[in-house]
């Protein structure tokens, strides 16, 4: 496996590369005395050499596999202290057991100026779309207690199964996981007092249709509260999961079934999709008394 590094300013491979290694990574020196280290095509010899705009440096783990994921992030928008980027589905946001360096931020601090960004929410590794950073820790710091202030609007478009028979609902319940869920990380819409929910927390979305089409329809959720799969979970209790999704669509069967073995194509034709069809569209920011807005272009 290979880590690519773009360089951005002119500086010393050792003043470039000392900030972006893997914390347990062996000595610069010994990367490169082991021909792991290359700028471009060629083998870097020293830490001293220059690199440059434009140049890519790469680094070599022979021995570390991660699973395959679409790496193509893109910024949709940025300040002096922020980054908002299109994320596409299937990228894990941060690392996980299966992808250390193949996550958005992982990428975002190899492939941009900013080593340091910082995530400031987070999106399941399926959801596609925007997503805020930091572009350094004294930007995080500053603003990480005030997220929700700053991210003063959220909305997603989702495709669903079936055809609503209304055209707005307003949802605001407590949901929580269930100590007895065959799904550990599955959230439910609390309707009883049973003692199995082990952390009910207020929730909130705005669900208005946009369209049908066939046995699906596409749904725009603003939220109001950002609990943990809260518009996948609001969505299954109203009767119509999103496409793809193997947790709530089907009572989570597909989710438990790739535990045991890879889903076949024709489970993936019952899901809908191969991701769960769920994209943050739109992000209203306000800061220093004005506020900006940041919107995916959505087809019609």
């Amino acid at each position: 496996m290979q880590l690519d590094f773009r360089v951005f300013e002119p500086q010393s491979l050792v003043d470039f590369l000392a900030p972006r290694l893997p914390r347990d990574s062996e000595p610069l020196t010994t990367l490169l005395t082991q021909g792991r280290v290359h700028i471009n095509q060629h083998r870097a010899q020293c830490i001293r050499t220059s690199v440059y705009p434009s140049d890519t440096v790469w680094l070599d783990l022979p021995d570390h596999w991660e699973a395959e994921v679409d790496c193509n992030w893109r910024i949709v928008w940025q300040n002096h202290e922020f980054l908002v980027v299109d994320k596409p589905p299937g990228l894990p946001v941060s690392r996980t057991t299966r992808n250390l360096f193949y996550t958005l931020v992982s990428l975002v601090r190899r492939q941009s100026p900013w080593h340091e960004a910082h995530l400031m929410h987070r999106l399941d590794a399926e959801t596609s779309g925007l997503i805020l950073l930091a572009k350094n820790s004294h930007v995080d710091k500053k603003w990480k207690k005030k997220a929700s202030r700053l991210m003063a609007e959220k909305e997603y478009l989702a495709w669903v199964f079936g055809q609503p028979s209304w055209q707005y609902y307003d949802l605001e319940c407590t949901i929580s996981e269930r100590s007895d869920s065959a799904i550990r990380n599955r959230m439910y819409v609390c309707e009883s007092d049973t003692l199995a929910y082990t952390k009910p927390q207020l929730s909130r979305t705005e669900f208005t249709l946009v369209k049908t089409q066939g046995e699906y329809s596409l749904m725009r959720c603003r939220l109001h509260s950002g609990r943990k799969h809260q518009i996948r979970c609001h969505l299954a209790h109203l009767g119509h999961p999103i496409v793809g999704d193997k947790i709530y669509a089907f009572d989570g069967e597909y989710y438990l079934k790739r535990l045991q073995q890879p889903l076949t194509a024709k489970d993936y034709q019952i899901l809908g999709a191969e991701f769960q069809q769920l994209q943050a569209v739109r992000l209203m920011l306000q800061m220093y008394g004005k506020s900006f807005e940041v919107e995916l272009p959505v087809e019609a």
